[in-house]
């Protein structure tokens, strides 16, 4: 028998918490629930959940801190919950590690489609991980200094291997196996989040400014902006 996905709900509001806790269940998830940023961390370190459900506005601790302290050592997918719907909320949280973000107040079927989404991405990308690749099909892209094997999930930088969470491998493999084709941000958020990716076009320019953080310093190629259009892998 498959074991029950196990998800940690964090909000201070006992109703909106064991709301989520009642539909995930239906779904058979094994759900926990946590009121504060100190109990949401003892459990994400003890009940070892396979998804996040974070709210921002927590007492003491709030939900910004307590992912930077999840991503410290973990790329467990959070999804962040907020009454806050400006920009800048949500691209701090993306900015932060967040997988996706939600508004409060939400309809539980929604929510329970970005779980599910979310959770169907990080399996496909373990799921390639477990597997050992075929030589014939092995999905790689090599450049001086960068290697980056969509087969494994894994990359390599200036011969060290780099660790990266799978959208941000994904899209960095699609850019660098088309050099210098410069792609729209709805083309990219389509290819690398698909159809069922209910966001906005920010969500690539969080994830274009991570990669470029890491990838940093090589003169032979990068991850050039064509302004007023979107991106491109520029190899010289």
């Amino acid at each position: 028998m498959t074991a029950k996905q196990k998800i940690l709900v964090v909000d201070d509001d006992s109703n909106i918490a064991e709301l989520i806790s009642l539909y995930l269940a239906k779904e058979q998830y094994e759900a926990r629930t946590a009121s504060d940023g100190d109990e949401a961390l003892k459990l994400f370190r003890s009940f070892g959940p396979d998804l996040i459900i974070l709210d921002i506005m927590l007492p003491g601790r709030d939900g910004y801190d307590v992912l930077r302290e999840i991503r410290k050592d973990s790329n467990v997918p959070v999804i962040l919950l907020s009454a806050k719907g400006e920009t800048f909320d949500k691209v701090l949280g993306l900015e932060l590690g967040a997988d996706d973000y939600v508004i409060k107040p939400f309809e539980a079927k929604e929510l329970l489609a970005r779980v599910k989404a979310v959770l169907r991405r990080c399996q496909a990308g373990a799921g390639l991980q477990d597997k050992p690749p075929k030589p014939k099909s092995v999905k790689e892209v090599s450049y001086p200094g960068l290697t980056v094997n969509l087969s494994n999930y894994s990359v390599l930088y200036e011969d060290q291997p780099l660790e990266m969470p799978p959208k941000e491998l994904e899209l960095l493999y699609f850019l660098a196996s088309q050099p210098n084709q410069v792609f729209t941000r709805e083309q990219l958020l389509d290819h690398i989040w698909g159809y069922e990716y209910i966001g906005d076009t920010r969500t690539v320019d969080v994830h274009i400014k991570r990669l470029r953080e890491k990838l940093r310093g090589n003169h032979h190629w990068s991850i050039g902006t064509v302004w007023g259009i979107g991106y491109k892998f520029e190899s010289r």
